[in-house]
Formats: C-alpha cells, structure tokens, sequence
C-alpha cells in the first residue's frame, strides 16, 4: 500500500473507532450508550426502575429514533401503560407483562437475525418471569429461542422432551432460571454439552428464600461449564447466552441467515 493510501485510512478508521464510543446526553439525567452493541454484540438496555416515567419515556424517544430498537426491563405496570399512552402511536410497543419488559421499534423496523439459538428453561411457573426476561433479551439480539418452562427435578421426567428438542436444534448456550434449592441448572449441565448459564430466582419459602439458597447451589455446582448470574438477572443470562450463540454462528456458515 501506497503512504498516500494510508494517510488517507488513518481518518476514517479515527472515525470508526470515534463513532463506537458516541454518546447522547438527555438533560443531564442520561448519557446513552448509542453504539454498545457495535462495540460490545450486547445493546444498552433501559432499566426502568428507579426512574421516572418522563425520564424513561425520553430516553426510550432519543434511542429508538438513533437505533431502530430499544429494550427496557424492570417496567412497571404505571411505567408500561405510560410509554403505551405516549409513545405507541408513533412506534411499536411490545410489553411483555409477566418479563416487565417492553421493546420499542420504530414501525417497519425489521431487527437482523444474527443466526444464533439458545434454549432457556424455567423450573417452576414461578420462575418464567425471569426466564422471559432472558428469552426477550436474547430474541433482541437476533437469536432463536426455544422455551421450557415448569420442567423442575420435582418431576425430572419432564426434562426429556425439552433435552430431544434442545438437542435436535443444536442450541449454542441455554439458560435455566431456578428458584427454591435451584438444582435444575446443575443437572441440565450434566446432561449436554454447550454452556448452561443459571439463574436464581427469588421464589421459595422462608430460610434462603429470597434466592441465596438457589444462588449457593449454583455456584456449589459440581456440574463444569455452568455460570452463575445474580439472583433474577434475567437481562443478563440472556444477554450473556446471545453472545455465545450469535459468535457460534458467526463461525458457521450453516448457521448464518439472511
């Protein structure tokens, strides 16, 4: 290569890199993270809680005009029927109710596939909630999702049918959400061979029911390849079990969609 030609590079890969690190301010209460999901294959999402519904009905505008797509998770039913009343004219609103979350699109927005397929499971109809806040997360980021919900070892014969459909699909990464002892991730650990990531939920009664019980038995788990995220951190498990999948994919001709 000529010098003229890489003097020429240098500025725009300067303007590339800039551009990754571009930042939005909303009257001094929000700096959004425009480009986290160039930089990172995770978005920014839009944590409700703690914030006013104003405030979470700006920032939802400003990232959905510049992105196409923004998730928020931990909506409450005030804050959901808020954006609804504000914004659902203009965009598309979906609230999933049970996962407290809503995905903002701008209309005829079509998010790109990224190819990647996880399974995420849940052990007691108590836990789906946090098991739909990972599948939303994950559907997001472009990836297939497959669910399994109230397939707890109380009646571990129930796991077959989800475990054949798993392998079949060939998943890249699963999670399992699990409240009460939260054994469910160590056994499906034991029995494929791609990552588990496990998710406590705070369900179940009494001493260590707020999830401490479920989180120490993961992370006592004698069951390698299973990661552990915070109690009901359903954002991040889906989030963490995209990433695998959408990498895989990437690697696989097969796997990759238009």
């Amino acid at each position: 290569m000529e010098q003229g030609t890489k003097s020429r590079s240098r500025p725009r890969v300067a303007e590339t890199r800039a551009a990754q690190y571009a930042i939005e301010t909303i009257r001094q209460f929000a700096r959004l993270d425009l480009n986290r999901r160039q930089r990172t294959g995770i978005p920014e999402a839009v944590l409700a809680e703690g914030k006013s519904g104003d405030q979470v009905i700006s920032i939802l505008r400003s990232f959905v005009e510049k992105s196409g797509q923004v998730l928020t998770t931990r909506v409450s039913p005030k804050c959901g029927a808020a954006v609804k009343r504000k914004l659902g004219e203009r965009y598309r609103v979906d609230h999933n109710a049970l996962a407290r979350t809503i995905v903002l699109c701008r209309r005829g927005f079509k998010p790109a596939a990224r190819g990647g397929r996880i399974a995420v499971l849940a052990a007691g109809t108590a836990d789906m909630r946090v098991a739909e806040e990972a599948r939303v997360t994950a559907e997001v980021m472009g990836c297939d999702v497959l669910r399994f919900y109230d397939v707890g070892i109380a009646g571990i014969h129930r796991l077959t049918e989800p475990l054949r459909q798993m392998l079949e699909a060939d998943v890249s990464a699963v999670v399992v959400a699990a409240g009460m002892e939260g054994a469910l991730p160590s056994v499906v650990r034991g029995l494929i061979t791609v990552p588990v990531i496990g998710v406590p939920v705070s369900t179940g009664y009494g001493y260590g029911g707020k999830g401490e019980a479920a989180l120490m038995t993961m992370l006592q788990s004698c069951s390698p390849g299973l990661t552990v995220v915070n109690i009901d951190n359903g954002f991040g498990a889906g989030a963490t079990a995209a990433l695998i999948a959408n990498r895989v994919a990437a690697a696989t001709p097969s796997r990759k969609r238009s």
